[in-house]
Formats: C-alpha cells, structure tokens, sequence
C-alpha cells in the first residue's frame, strides 16, 4: 500500500505507520471475536449485583430519588408506569465490560415533580406536542419528559396489581372460612323454622307448629329488645334463662308494665308482654303493633335533634339574617322518608325558632304530653287536642320514655284556610340534666287500620320542640314545624303567610308560648282587687277570666269551623265565595242563648301594617267609627286586667256611649292580644245584671254570650304581583306592607230554636260584615 493509513490499537498491539515491504511483515494472530468481549449474562433483578455506572435497579424504588439514565447521560427523577403493559420503546442493552466513564447525575427539583404529577392526573398519555410543551414549562428535555411518564405508569400498573392481590388473598381467606362453615353446618345440621337441632324422622305437625311459633316469638322479642334499647338509652337483658322461656302460644304475649316500654329494666327479670289495644268498630277493641310506632318514635327523635343543631347545614339562613329555610337537598342526603314520600299535590313547609320562655322544663314537658293542658296553652292554634292511645307514661314517674298517641286539629283565624286535623304519635325523651327533647310525627293511615282512601290535607313530619332550662328558671326552646298541606285548598291569600312560617310554622307556635307563659305569670304576680273597683273581688276577676276564656274559644271555633262546635255551612251566590256563613241550633246549651246562632266571617288585604290596624281597633277612642255598638259615642273602660308586660294583651270591661249616664243596661267584655305572629280583638255584649254576679265571683258558665272580633296577621310578602292588584281591587299603591284582618259576627237571628232560617237574616249579617270593613278602610285611609 502507498498510503498511510490510521491505524488503531487491537488488543494493546500497534500498527506502523511506516511502509514496511511484504516479506518483512509478520503475520499477526487473529483473535476469535467471543475473546475479545465479555458478554454479561441475564441475572435476576434480586440477584444483580450494583457495577460501577450503573445504577442499581430495585422491586419497590422510590421515583422522587432513584432515576432512569438514559441516553444522555442524564438522570429522569421518577418512577411511572405503562397501564397498556410494560415500558414503551425500550430495548435490551449489552453492557460493555470496559472502563465506563462517569455519568452525569440530574435530579427533578420537588416543583418539577409537582407539576409532572400534576399533568399525569389529566393525561397519563401524554401526545409529543405535550411533552415539549411540559419540558419547555420545567426546564427538561423531551426524552426525560417521557421517561417520566413511562415509570409512572410502571408503577401505577404494579400498585394496581399489589392491590388487586391482597383483595384476591382476602376473598381467598373468606371463601375458606366459609367452606369450614359448611362443612360444620352439613356435619351438625339445623332446622330452618325452629332454629333448633334438625332431627330426621317423623315428627307431628303441632310439634313443627310450636317450634316455628318458638323461633318467632324469639326473633319478635330480639326486636323489641333493640328498639327498647334505643327508646330507653341503656342495654336491656330480654330473659334471666333461657331455659326458663314457658311454652309459647300463637298470640304474641308480650307486655311492658302494661303500656309499651314503660317498665323496661337493665336487671335479668323476664318481662311478661301483651298485646296493646285500640277502640275499634262498634267498641269493639282491635290490637295493633305497638313495636312499629316505638320505631317510628325513635327515628323522629333522632331526625329532631339533628334538625334542632345550631350549624346543622340543613337551614339555610336568608339574605337579611334573620328567617331560616330548610335546605331540601341536604334534607333529602341526610334523611330517608320516615312516613312515605310526599303525596302528589302537597307542597313542604318548614321552619326553625329559637327563643326564651318564662317556663322551666318540668312545667312545659307536662304541658305538652296533657292533651288538654296543651290546647289551653296554644288556644288560637289549637281547636281541638285529644289523647287517643297511651303506649308509655314515662319511667320512675317521669315524662322520660312517654309515648302516646293523638289527634289534633289546628287552625288560621279565617274562613280562607281550612283547619289541619293530624293523628300522630307523640315522643318525650330526656337527653341530659334539665335537657328534654319532644317529638310529633304523623302515622301512616295503615298502620292506624283506618281507611286508606281517607282524605288528608295534612301530614305532620317530625316536629317538635328541644327544651334545656337556664340558670333564671326560665328555658330555651328550639320549636321546629315540618309539614306538607295540600296547598290547592288554601285562598291565594294566605299562601304567602302559609309559607313564612307565620300560619303553622314554629315563629307562631313559640309567640303563642310566650306570650301565654308571660300571661300565666302576670296573672299569678298581680295583687287584686284594685282600688279603683272595689267591687271586684278575688273570686270575681277568677271567674271574670274564665268568661272571657269561653268567649275567645267560642269565637275561634265560629270562624275556622272546626268540630268542637257542630255547624252547619250555607252555600249563598249571592255572597261570594270569601265570605264563610254557617248555622247551628242552641237547646239547653250551657253559655248561650238559645235559638238560631249564625255566624259569618271573611278576610281582607289591609293597606296598613298589622300593629298600626290593631292599635286603632282597640282604641275606644275611635271606635265609634266602625262599631255599631259604640251608638256613635266614646267608650269607657271600666275594669282592666293586665295579661302581659304590655298594655295590649288585656282584659277590659267597656261600657259603650258613657257621655249618655241613662243607657247603662249593656256593657262589653272584650280581651286583646298582641305578639310577632298576629293579633285578636274578641268582644260580646253582656247585661249589667248577669256581669254583677260575674264580678262578685258567681259562676259565669251560665252567662250567655255571641262573641264577634277580629283577628290581624301580616301579609307574609314582600310585594304583590299585577295579578293580585286585579285580584284584590283594593285601589292602593302601597304594597308589601299590608295585613289581612279577618270580621266575624255571631248573632241570635231566631229566639226558637226550630225555626227556619230566612234570606233577609243572611243578607243583614252580610250587610253589617260589608259595613263595618268599609267603615274600617275609610278610617285608616284617612289617618
């Protein structure tokens, strides 16, 4: 060759460069290739052994410290996984066995890895424009962007497996104990109805009845026992032996004390059952199952002291902080429907008061479980309240555990809104030292027997009150009022009153309350007789209140219709259909006059706030502007009892027209209420003569008396629609600050209670109603 040509070492030997003459040159030995390098075999990851420059790989390495080199030199920080099976583009290397030179370590920084986790939550499988995008974002190159990703997946694919493996192992170890259980089971059989020893053969029908009634009485008693857990708050032993467990019958004789749950233990005494009854058909007695309403009970006290929870998120609170709404949604997540769903038709109103009464616990939780004591506490609210059945009267004498079922009807003083009658069972438990807790909850007509096709326009969900005494003696109370009404039959008018919770919600229920304990108390404190009457005595301001009790009662139930009085309604066209007239026939009636009574009601929209139109109807200043009665003159207040801390809630003795001193046959006992949720004016005429013996301390029952009045609640909105001004046509622009005044007159139109009612005594009632609202609207327009 004439050309040099570079030469380069083989196997430490070196060429010349120089020309050297073929016979002059040596002949070199020829290496096999295998000799010249080292192939390294395969060995298993556990068995590898750490070679300098390379990194050791492990099982379970932590991707934020060990890396991948790759082609670069270059380090990728962090450990991925290929859910679509094994690393992508990676080939199997042979590792030279020469010096390697030192390689360059990268490590990702926390931020680089961060945002890597960050873009793998949104796409695992990142296209090549994302990964130069994110290499370019942190400083990477492309290839260590890929890397990345690769060992994630890697490893996510391996956690995976891991996971599924232990559940697989589990479900192994379930399945096994379950095979030993079968095994034991087909080795020592056991019969399905009676639970006891299978034994093969003949065995008689009355034995095989008797151990499957054995096996129902257990598991019914296993029942009863968890559910008097929860009523009762502590563990109860069902039976001392079971040995001793006489022989059981068909019916199921379980008994508590006699009433439910009320003689539950904590000791071993067997508690001999039976079954609890209700008046049927022809007073024919009809057991039902008093298990199901103690289920009932319980689940409505659990449901009422979550509702009654100050940060309970299930009350919204409106924009102005001050009414709370019940937050459906979260009802619905937090709640399962304890009697049904909501029947088609009926809309939900829901409502949530907090305040302080003049009461302590023990006083107010007696009042509530006497059906009779709590209409008296609630009179305008209540017309009717009675105890059906009585399932528990309490432990050791007290209201603890009393479960009693009742029916109520309650009302709105106006002939616009129907009154709500609900059967439902009544809960008291107490959860702490002077903290009592008391819950209603509707039942289902079925579970009641009575029939299914039965109307209702009212369903009760758990509503109630939680009690807790203060150190002054008095005691707070959290009311909650949940219900749903068929709303179809309610006047548009009072929709919006309905729904602010001013109709049936909590704000009425608890002003009633406190403005009743405040009255109880002035009337307890307050010193009599005054000087100014020496007349009335004692005895005689007694029975004066009573009088004026049956004179506010008799009222109510003239303009709501409820059943405590038997009334019949008039369909008149002539009338309308807001006005209500209806008529009943007074024989030998305690308290009234006898003869034909017909009563007439209806509600207006009043331009004017409901304190300003309360305050102008008591006054007996004016009262000549719209009082027949007052003859055109002034009225004078002769007696005034004080029945709160402010002048309006009273009773008052006027005597009408004082500037002529000869009329003085007729003087009119009149009580006036005011509180958040509304206000009553009743009134009725009454001799001199029969209010003598009434102030002296005679018996008033005998006095007979019509009463007429007026009751006052806010609009319950905040402005009126176009079509409600067309509706209403009451021709003002003042709007969302009016009141709806309901007139009622009970009048004596024939002396003989036989007689026939005519026309013309329809259209006087009508026309006094007509005249005495006409004469009420020019009054407060022209102030």
């Amino acid at each position: 060759m004439e050309d040099q040509h570079e030469r380069v070492p083989v196997d430490g030997r070196v060429l010349v460069e120089e020309k050297v003459p073929v016979e002059q040159l040596v002949p070199v030995k020829r290496v096999p290739v295998e000799e010249r390098f080292h192939f390294e075999e395969r060995v298993p990851m556990e068995e590898r052994v750490p070679v300098e420059g390379r990194i050791p790989v492990e099982e379970n390495f932590d991707p934020s410290v060990m890396g991948r080199i790759n082609e670069d030199g270059y380090e990728s920080m962090s450990g991925s996984g290929n859910l679509d099976g094994g690393l992508e583009d990676e080939q199997e290397t042979l590792v030279l066995e020469r010096p390697a030179k030192k390689l360059k370590y990268h490590r990702h920084t926390q931020e680089q890895i961060n945002e890597l986790e960050t873009c793998f939550k949104e796409w695992p499988h990142p296209d090549e424009k994302q990964r130069l995008d994110l290499s370019r974002k942190l400083n990477l190159e492309p290839r260590q962007v890929k890397f990345w990703f690769q060992n994630r997946r890697t490893q996510m694919k391996n956690q995976l497996e891991r996971h599924e493996n232990v559940m697989l192992r589990q479900e192994n170890d379930k399945l096994r104990v379950e095979n030993v259980a079968i095994k034991d089971a087909v080795r020592n059989p056991i019969c399905n109805h009676c639970g006891g020893v299978a034994m093969f053969g003949n065995i008689t029908i009355e034995e095989n009845q008797l151990r499957v009634e054995n096996a129902q009485l257990r598991d019914e008693l296993s029942r009863i026992c968890g559910l008097a857990e929860k009523f009762l708050g502590r563990p109860v032993t069902p039976l001392a032996s079971p040995i001793a467990l006489p022989r059981p019958s068909s019916n199921l004789e379980l008994e508590v004390a006699g009433n439910g749950f009320g003689g539950l233990s904590s000791g071993g005494t067997p508690l001999p059952m039976g079954p609890l009854t209700r008046p049927g058909m022809m007073g024919v007695e009809k057991p039902f199952n008093s298990s199901v309403f103690v289920e009932l009970a319980v689940t409505a006290m659990d449901e009422l002291l979550r509702l009654a929870q100050a940060d309970s998120p299930i009350w919204m609170t409106s924009l102005d902080g001050g009414k709370e709404t019940l937050n459906p949604v979260e009802y619905m997540r937090t709640f399962s429907p304890c009697i049904g769903l909501k029947p088609s038709g009926f809309v939900t109103e829901a409502s949530r008061e907090t305040g302080i009464v003049m009461i302590n616990s023990l006083a107010l939780v007696e009042t509530l479980m006497d059906g009779s004591r709590w209409a008296q506490m609630f009179p305008c609210v209540i017309a009717k309240a009675s105890t059906t059945d009585v399932l528990s009267s309490g432990i050791g004498r007290t209201r603890h555990g009393a479960l009693q079922l009742m029916h109520a009807e309650f009302q709105v003083l106006s002939p616009l809104v129907p009154v709500r009658q609900v059967k439902f069972l009544r809960f008291c438990k107490q959860h702490g030292e002077g903290l009592w807790a008391v819950v209603d909850v509707s039942i289902d007509t079925a579970l009641d027997g009575a029939s299914i096709n039965s109307f209702v326009n009212c369903r009760r969900l758990p509503s109630g009150c939680v009690v807790q005494d203060l150190s002054n003696g008095y005691t707070r109370v959290t009311w909650i009022e949940h219900s749903e009404y068929d709303e179809s039959a309610v006047h548009y008018l009072y929709r919006s009153l309905l729904s602010s919770g001013l109709g049936f919600g909590a704000p009425r229920w608890l002003a009633t309350l406190q403005r009743q304990c405040e009255s109880i108390a002035v009337l307890l404190s307050s010193t009599i007789p005054c000087e100014d009457h020496p007349v009335l005595t004692q005895a005689g301001r007694r029975s004066l209140l009573q009088l004026t009790n049956r004179m506010r009662d008799n009222f109510c139930a003239g303009v709501c219709a409820s059943t405590v009085r038997m009334w019949n309604k008039l369909h008149v066209a002539s009338l309308g259909e807001d006005v209500k007239v209806m008529t009943r026939k007074s024989m030998n009636v305690p308290g009234e006059p006898p003869g034909v009574i017909l009563s007439a009601a209806t509600s207006v929209w009043m331009p004017i706030m409901h304190q300003q139109l309360f305050s102008f109807l008591r006054d007996e200043r004016q009262r000549s502007k719209w009082d027949i009665l007052s003859n055109g003159g002034p009225m004078q207040e002769m007696i005034h009892i004080p029945k709160g801390q402010t002048s309006s809630n009273c009773v008052s003795l006027l005597r009408p027209n004082a500037r002529n001193q000869n009329d003085n046959t007729m003087l009119i006992l009149q009580e006036t209420w005011a509180d958040a949720s509304g206000s009553l004016i009743v009134y009725a005429p009454l001799d001199v003569a029969s209010m003598r013996v009434v102030m002296t301390g005679g018996d008033s029952s005998f006095v007979a008396l019509l009463p007429s009045g007026f009751a006052i609640v806010p609009d319950g909105s905040s402005g009126y629609g176009d079509d409600w001004s067309g509706k209403l046509a009451r021709g003002s622009s003042n709007k969302g600050s009016g009141s709806l005044l309901t007139v009622a007159f009970q009048i004596l139109v024939n002396s003989l209670p036989m007689a026939k009612l005519n026309v013309e005594s329809v259209e006087t009632v009508n026309s006094l109603l007509s005249c005495t609202i006409n004469k009420i609207k020019s009054a407060v327009s022209s102030a």
